[in-house]
């Protein structure tokens, strides 16, 4: 885990009544969905739903009006996850809207820095990894989209240790 950013972000949106977070991936069709899908679970097992405002989005606009992957929602599910989300792509009002902006990958960041319409906005960047425990190994989310069901579980292991770190930081 990155203690600066996670330091940074909770001292940012301490005393917040809601915190809105969007979780941003490439297509919005299997990062992404898959940390709302988990988010919204370890936010619903704590009672904090009224707290929390949970979206995922795409920089790219490829699947728009898409349900997430298949492959994805199986392996979810497996988990008792639903992922019903209609993927969408990112839009400068998100910057606006929301006070975490979550990319899963150095792509997904840069390109989210290229949208941001101020340095205030910018801001709200931040890596899913920096809330991933350091023993995982991973410096990013790997996008499962050509891998086997090992890539969608290991996605899942990330983002479930991820948001349950990001939610515990925030609470």
């Amino acid at each position: 885990m990155d203690r600066i950013i996670i330091d940074k972000t909770a001292r940012r949106l301490a005393g917040k009544d809601q915190v809105r977070i969007l979780f941003v991936c490439l297509g919005n069709i299997c990062r992404s969905p898959a940390a709302d899908g988990v988010m919204r679970s370890i936010v619903k097992e704590n009672g904090q739903e009224s707290r929390f405002l949970i979206d995922s989005a795409g920089t790219g606009g490829y699947h728009i009006g898409d349900l997430p992957d298949q492959r994805m929602r199986v392996h979810a599910r497996r988990r008792g996850l639903e992922l019903t989300h209609i993927c969408r792509q990112v839009r400068e009002s998100d910057f606006d809207n929301f006070d975490l902006i979550v990319g899963m990958d150095e792509s997904n960041l840069r390109n989210l820095r290229r949208l941001a319409p101020t340095v205030e906005a910018e801001a709200k960047i931040v890596p899913m990894a920096a809330w991933v425990d350091a023993a995982l190994r991973y410096d990013h989310i790997p996008d499962p989209y050509y891998d086997g069901a090992e890539g969608f579980e290991t996605v899942l292991d990330l983002l479930q240790n991820g948001c349950q770190n990001l939610y515990n930081s925030l609470s």
